[in-house]
């Protein structure tokens, strides 16, 4: 008897998008994984296994109807450096790592799926734009980041999967912004600016802490309103500079983010060209098991 119709799934245009941080995934991986894993011509290659590996498992747990990669520009300034020129000042990255963020994109795009990267913009601005697109046609959002920057974009038809360890994920919604914080989504760059942020170089107000910060908010429901009230009134300017920076620009460019079928063919004659072969039978798994789904 066929087995076809106790699991279904969920018709195309009901799954979920997934948006990506690209850049956040593949720190991860770069650092979690031996140096020795190398490609064709002995260069570097655990970001783009440990990337890989993140990208189908997502794409095997969730379903998605549609893939969405976001990538952070490094060499060129953002809006943010121009306004606070000690925004992220002193990051370093290694000259591997590099050399594999520049191709990562390929990956993504031999999938099947979409890359978005520009000048001028943050990679958590894609995020923003594509969840507050996708939210606006009636569809859910998964977002995965391991900036908790991204937070401030839960909503009933949004969550963050945010990785906790071992390759878990925690599933962040708005009950969970509140009970971390003591805050909604809403005011989470309020809550950054009052509290800084070490990772950007962002010093927040002295002395306040995320404790305090919570607090403030919780009283005034948002920096605006403290500072109209009169806290912090030396350094008022500086919060809402710091306010500008922690919030996600929700218009930044977006490609169509129309419905897909994964391509795996593609990507596993790139990973085969890349002599990546676990991860190209791995691809070439998928691609049949999909043929095979396509003709039952």
């Amino acid at each position: 008897m066929s087995k076809r119709n106790e699991r279904q799934p969920a018709p195309l245009s009901r799954r979920p998008l997934l948006v990506i941080d690209g850049d956040s995934f593949a720190h991860r991986s770069y650092h979690a994984l031996p140096k020795t894993i190398l490609r064709r011509g002995r260069k570097p290659a655990g970001a783009i296994l440990g990337f890989a590996n993140m990208l189908l498992r997502f794409y095997r747990d969730e379903q998605p109807r549609a893939v969405f990669v976001a990538w952070d520009t490094l060499d060129v300034p953002t809006y943010r450096h121009q306004k606070f020129p000690a925004y992220q000042s002193g990051r370093e990255f290694d000259d591997a790592l590099l050399e594999q963020l520049d191709v990562l994109p390929k990956f993504v795009a031999a999938c099947g799926f979409l890359n978005a990267k520009a000048p001028g913009f943050e990679a958590d601005d894609f995020l923003a734009a594509a969840a507050t697109a996708e939210e606006k046609r009636g569809g859910t959002v998964l977002v995965a980041s391991g900036d908790r920057d991204t937070f401030q974009l839960a909503s009933d038809h949004t969550t963050i999967l945010y990785p906790v360890r071992a390759g878990e994920m925690a599933r962040i919604g708005p009950a969970e912004v509140r009970a971390r914080y003591g805050i909604d989504p809403a005011q989470v760059p309020d809550f950054i600016a009052l509290r800084g942020d070490p990772s950007d170089k962002v010093p927040g107000a002295p002395g306040v802490g995320a404790a305090g910060a919570a607090t403030v908010l919780q009283k005034y429901g948002s920096l605006e309103a403290a500072l109209e009230a009169g806290r912090f009134p030396a350094i008022a300017e500086r919060l809402r500079l710091f306010r500008s920076l922690a919030t996600m620009n929700r218009k930044a460019p977006l490609p169509s983010l129309r419905s897909q079928k994964p391509t795996w063919h593609k990507a596993a004659a790139l990973a085969r060209g890349w002599e990546l072969n676990q991860l190209a039978h791995r691809l070439e798994e998928l691609e049949a098991q999909g043929q095979a789904a396509s003709i039952a």
